[in-house]
């Protein structure tokens, strides 16, 4: 179940008062599981060991955010904007990715286990020890020819 004082504090002006509600509270655990944030501008937003398991998160601008260690089982990040961000060692098990940007985004050690990365852009993404397959890959954007 998520946590609705959570969401209200994400919706707010995101990155400045989240980040800075992070850093008051080191040791919380992020439950947003479910939740529907698509479209929501959460760039540059650390959600990093937060559960968004099941979440809609499609459309959403999650440029440059910190979601190293993330569970996002099954979410929702079709079309999402996650060009440069942190989603090292994330669980992204079944995720939906189609039609995401994740150019120069850091995947290194994520799970992407059956998740659909159908015109996903992978351009310069790092994905070193990622469990993704290569017919995942062939699936996926991943040639600077996108540019």
């Amino acid at each position: 179940m998520a946590n609705q004082q959570q969401l209200d504090l994400l919706k707010q002006e995101v990155a400045t008062a989240w980040n800075m509600w992070r850093e008051e509270h080191p040791g919380t655990a992020i439950e947003l599981n479910g939740v529907d944030l698509s479209e929501a501008n959460l760039g540059e937003v650390n959600l990093a060991g937060a559960d968004l398991s099941f979440a809609n998160l499609s459309r959403a601008d999650l440029n440059h955010a910190n979601l190293n260690r993330a569970v996002l089982v099954r979410a929702n990040l079709s079309g999402a904007e996650l060009a440069g961000a942190d989603l090292s060692y994330a669980v992204l098990r079944e995720a939906d990715l189609s039609e995401a940007n994740l150019r120069g985004a850091d995947l290194a050690g994520a799970d992407l286990s059956n998740a659909d990365v159908r015109e996903a852009r992978l351009d310069w993404a790092l994905l070193e020890g990622a469990l993704i397959t290569p017919e995942q890959l062939s699936q996926a954007r991943v040639g600077s020819d996108d540019l």
